[in-house]
């Protein structure tokens, strides 16, 4: 019998609802307000400029416990949560805070830049960025999907969610997108 999965290392993106209506650098001295003021959960660091790598990582908030960009990979603009150390509680519950963390900062970014950006309320994508803990398999799929489901339900609200696992190649890292 094999052991639950354990989903560690949580990623969470939501993407940008329409077209990016602010100059990704404009964040720039946004995330080093947010870093002066420590105005997340997490201890803040540093802010990087990533803007030149093609459908990339963009702006980074660095934090120590998780970093937060305007990030473009997959072609996609969306704000990206990297969660770097270890969260207590369930799958379900590692999702969830990785997901609240993201909401928070788009939420505040909606904020700073009013009517220029605005995030989905109805899909997003979740990474585990621990290949050891949750290689991109058919068994990790099936041992987590029960785990997803719950949270997408949770995450999006009330009604018909869908969990659809991102590519199987055993090389990238496992993920899958929620929508509602």
């Amino acid at each position: 019998m094999t052991s639950p999965i354990i989903l560690q290392h949580v990623i969470v993106k939501i993407p940008v609802d329409g077209d990016l209506g602010v100059e990704p650098g404009e964040l720039i001295p946004v995330f080093h307000r947010w870093v002066a003021t420590q105005a997340m959960p997490e201890l803040l660091v540093d802010v990087a400029d990533l803007r030149h790598v093609p459908a990339g990582p963009g702006v980074i908030l660095v934090g120590s416990e998780a970093d937060y960009s305007l990030d473009h990979s997959g072609g996609e603009w969306g704000l990206q949560y990297r969660r770097k150390d270890v969260v207590d509680g369930s799958n379900v519950d590692r999702l969830m805070q990785a997901f609240g963390a993201a909401r928070h900062a788009c939420d505040r970014l909606e904020q700073e830049f009013p009517g220029r950006i605005r995030f989905s309320r109805s899909r997003g994508d979740v990474i585990i960025n621990d290949r050891a803990l949750a290689p991109n398999t058919d068994e990790t799929l099936r041992s987590a999907m029960p785990d997803l489901e719950q949270f997408a339900r949770a995450a999006l609200g009330p009604g018909p969610v869908e969990v659809t696992r991102h590519p199987g190649d055993p090389r990238r890292r496992f993920g899958a997108r929620i929508s509602a």
